[in-house]
């Protein structure tokens, strides 16, 4: 894709949220950079400021706000400047941000933010009154529609659906996304050849459930996907982010666990570990399944990193049923775990459940997950020391130029640890062994070893 050489304005994207949430916003930056706008990091420079937002949990719609109003205040001082809020948030809510936000120039939802350059180009014609675009399209992003990869030059995200066939009780994204709508297998296959082609040795798949890729027609295509993106010249690592457990079977793994490409990581969201809890939660599977399916996992592929997230304050999660959750943690040891306090959102099952949990005790409970996590990961971490691993460069460190860092395979971007690396010739964008020195609760320490 060409871009206009001389950018008559410039853009500055806020993007909250998932990996997923992630992947619209470099759709809209390629959008905007098709039609002749160029980007600033700085927002007081900026013609626009575009926040996309995330609308998931109370946490989170907080957090939208608060950027949303600081951006207001930027625009204050410089009353030309657009502001733009898209994504989850207006979806869910765009009746009231409309009436309650007035500094906000529009409003683009989760199907429309493709035409954000249009949308633009029609304030500076004085439409100023079509604030609100959040008309349901059934969006699927294809390898067509243009897109700036902000990972880093050499990883990258790739969506391969959007929505969600799912219908847990506490969840508003089917709601707010809409149903599973799965890109063909060619789709994604031109788009991870074309990434490959500029520098990308790392593709992260991402979807609300990569294991339902297909289902909406009913077919299981993750598998068939898979075989065709491991015979990509030049891509060397592919990870699957965000997979049910339920949907985990054996032919799976016996493909996952021979090819190299795949790096041995798996993200299971379990949520909890309680039958009746995971039962209210609509979630089809049980404490012993979930068990066995880890165990399993664990059997058929030697150190592979499993990644889970789970919930705490469930409405009448009783001190016994968290206490499962605990014992279930500590029982299958998570490599890496993220645990949220339950947030109650209007339009949920959940969300109309008597025995809604306090905060205090939510508060409470979600230290205790953490803090069990930080000393399993400590633990885990410490079995790396004086071994040879693989890893990823990235480049200098965000937190100092005396170090480098990069990842290991069992380390997906931005949610787990990293590897800082102090010694050794290191090349940005390369796969090179390293020896790890030291470690620490979430993240470790290594040298480049050049090989024999």
């Amino acid at each position: 894709m060409e871009f206009i050489s001389v950018p008559q304005s410039k853009v500055h994207l806020i993007s909250l949220g998932c990996a997923r949430n992630r992947v619209d916003s470099e759709v809209m930056l390629g959008t905007l950079l098709g039609k002749g706008w160029g980007v600033t990091d700085e927002s007081d420079e900026a013609d626009a400021i575009v926040i996309n937002t995330c609308g998931f949990i109370q946490s989170a719609k907080e957090e939208s706000i608060d950027k949303i109003l600081e951006a207001a205040e930027i625009k204050k001082k410089n009353p030309n400047t657009k502001l733009v809020v898209t994504g989850c948030l207006p979806q869910r809510y765009k009746n009231q941000l409309a009436q309650g936000l007035p500094e906000v120039d529009m409003f683009i939802g989760t199907d429309e933010f493709p035409k954000i350059a249009e949308f633009l180009k029609s304030t500076e014609d004085g439409e100023l009154e079509k604030r609100v675009h959040t008309k349901r399209s059934n969006y699927l992003y294809n390898q067509y529609i243009p897109r700036i990869n902000t990972l880093t030059k050499h990883s990258a995200y790739v969506k391969v659906a959007e929505g969600c066939q799912h219908n847990c009780s506490f969840c508003i994204i089917p709601a707010i996304r809409g149903p599973l709508r799965s890109r063909s297998i060619e789709s994604v296959v031109v788009e991870v050849q074309e990434l490959v082609a500029k520098g990308v040795v790392e593709i992260n798949l991402i979807a609300q459930d990569l294991a339902a890729f297909g289902r909406e027609i009913d077919q299981d295509l993750l598998l068939p996907l898979l075989k065709k993106l491991c015979q990509i010249d030049g891509l060397k690592w592919i990870r699957l982010l965000y997979m049910y457990p339920e949907n985990i079977n054996d032919e799976f793994l016996d493909f996952f666990a021979q090819e190299d490409k795949l790096v041995k990581y798996l993200d299971v969201p379990v949520q909890h570990a309680n039958d009746r809890i995971l039962r209210s939660m609509n979630r089809d599977i049980s404490r012993k399944e979930l068990r066995d399916i880890f165990a399993k996992v664990r059997e058929r592929i030697p150190g592979i990193a499993i990644r889970t997230s789970v919930m705490v304050g469930y409405p009448g999660e009783t001190e016994e049923e968290f206490l499962q959750l605990v014992d279930f943690i500590s029982e299958v040891k998570f490599d890496h775990l993220g645990c949220f306090s339950y947030s109650q959102e209007e339009g949920t099952v959940a969300g109309r459940l008597p025995d809604q949990i306090d905060e205090e005790t939510k508060l409470r409970r979600l230290h205790a997950v953490m803090s069990l996590q930080q000393g399993i990961s400590s633990e885990r971490l410490k079995s790396y020391i004086g071994q040879i691993h693989k890893v990823l460069v990235k480049g200098l460190s965000d937190e100092t130029d005396l170090l480098w860092e990069g990842r290991l395979s069992t380390q997906a971007p931005e949610v787990d640890g990293i590897v800082y690396l102090n010694d050794g010739k290191l090349q940005a964008g390369q796969i090179q062994d390293v020896l790890i020195t030291e470690s620490h609760d979430y993240d470790l320490v290594g040298r480049v070893v050049s090989p024999e």
